[in-house]
């Protein structure tokens, strides 16, 4: 798996340093990426952002997009009102490194999208960066599957919604498990009794979230 993702960086040329930051690769980003935003926009949320200013903007939507926080290897971007960005470079090896963007829409629950790209924003294969958490995870361990209670619980939770966050100050990747919030009050009573009250907590191990 480290040598496909290697070759993928050497062929298309993008084993960088740190020297090329977040706002860089924010504002140089293609515009089918974050389609609300075009180049002269990003540069000038970045601008704004850096001189202590609201960063916000009315976007291609005829909405308005903040940016939200910004360091040298991560950014937070509210997209639009009902959805966010956040990116964060992660380490290879020999100061190299590639791209993590969660995208997240509310509608009304929080839904992600987990994508990784080289700096020179190349699609890389998500499966090998990442195994995507499945609902089995939220479950409790001890839960006796053949119950009333679970089976009421289990027909309840029919779509699978999950928020996927990054963590500014370190390599890691949270998983929330949002379709309880997607029911009514009743019904979500029902399921809370089956479920862990815990998110599921990736770390970045050189070239995979584990």
């Amino acid at each position: 798996m480290k040598r496909l993702i290697f070759s993928l960086l050497f062929i298309s040329g993008t084993f960088c340093s740190f020297a090329q930051r977040m706002e860089e690769l924010f504002i140089k980003m293609p515009e089918g990426i974050v389609i609300q935003l075009e180049e002269a926009w990003r540069k000038d949320l970045v601008d704004l952002y850096k001189s202590g200013k609201a960063a916000t903007l009315e976007n291609m939507m005829q909405g308005r997009s903040t940016l939200l926080k910004l360091t040298d290897n991560y950014l937070l971007l509210q997209s639009t009102e009902c959805s966010t960005v956040e990116m964060k470079l992660l380490p290879l090896v020999n100061n190299t490194y590639i791209i993590c963007m969660i995208t997240t829409v509310s509608a009304p629950v929080a839904d992600s999208r987990v994508d990784f790209y080289t700096t020179d924003w190349s699609i890389l294969p998500t499966g090998e960066l990442y195994t995507p958490v499945t609902a089995d995870r939220f479950l409790k361990d001890d839960i006796d599957h053949s119950s009333i209670a679970f089976s009421d619980a289990n027909a309840l939770l029919d779509i699978f919604l999950v928020k996927y966050s990054l963590d500014a100050d370190n390599n890691t990747l949270t998983a929330e498990y949002t379709t309880p919030l997607y029911l009514d009050e009743e019904s979500r009573r029902k399921v809370v009794p089956v479920l862990k009250d815990v998110p599921k907590i990736y770390e970045w191990k050189l070239s995979r979230f584990e």
